[in-house]
């Protein structure tokens, strides 16, 4: 009950994140308001690309299946489910929006596989979601992430669409956008300037709203986050 109620969560912020976008507003502000509450607080009301792991899913799950059994519908748990699958096609949406649904001649540097920093695992992450799309798409990926490696690795095999890089900046050369999916502490304060210089096409897409868009567009960088409204660089 208490991993689904944080789940709850999550789903929901997510699910305030994308009305946000389509009204106008900006999540994190909402995020600031709602928070100030003491009966709500600061824990999990960050959105982002979905959750993953083992425990959230799992015992959302769990806890679905054992309502059916003893002959109750949990219509909330159900919708926190979907809305969470829902979610972790937002990057790509956001990718594919951006370069009008053609991505066949595209490199995209994703920063981030694993499903949250400071691990390896990947099981349920959002950045599966994300490759699989972009590959069903005929993109090309340059990935980094300081722990998952030999996970990706594992979970996919060789992959002539897949370059695993030594370092975050490496993952951008030659790309035509970044799309930051953990929210490693590596990734929070990089070298923007730099980030401009390697891209192609200067766009990132945050998908953990680490970034300030204000700071980003004024280098010339197009910015989508989650709930953060189209980008002034690109509608």
């Amino acid at each position: 009950a208490a991993n689904a109620m944080l789940a709850t969560k999550i789903s929901f912020m997510n699910e305030i994140a994308n009305i946000a976008e389509r009204v106008g507003a900006d999540i994190e502000q909402v995020r600031l308001g709602i928070g100030s509450d003491p009966r709500i607080g600061y824990h999990f009301i960050y959105p982002g690309a979905g959750y993953g792991g083992s425990c959230f899913p799992k015992d959302v799950k769990a806890l679905e299946h054992i309502a059916r059994a003893h002959d109750y519908e949990p219509r909330v748990l159900t919708a926190v489910e979907a809305t969470n699958a829902r979610q972790k096609e937002r990057l790509f949406e956001l990718v594919s929006r951006h370069f009008d649904a053609d991505l066949s001649a595209r490199t995209i540097a994703v920063w981030g596989l694993a499903f949250k920093p400071n691990t390896d695992d990947m099981r349920e992450a959002p950045s599966r979601t994300l490759l699989e799309r972009l590959w069903a798409q005929g993109a090309r990926v340059r990935a980094y992430d300081p722990e998952a490696h030999e996970e990706v690795h594992r979970l996919y095999g060789k992959r002539d669409d897949l370059t695993l890089c030594e370092s975050q900046y490496q993952a951008l050369e030659g790309a035509d956008g970044l799309v930051i999916v953990t929210e490693w502490k590596a990734f929070r304060s990089p070298d923007l300037a730099k980030i401009r210089s390697l891209l192609k096409t200067p766009v990132i897409f945050d998908g953990r709203n680490i970034f300030d868009p204000q700071a980003i567009e004024a280098l010339g960088i197009a910015y989508y986050g989650i709930g953060r409204g189209r980008s002034v660089l690109r509608g």
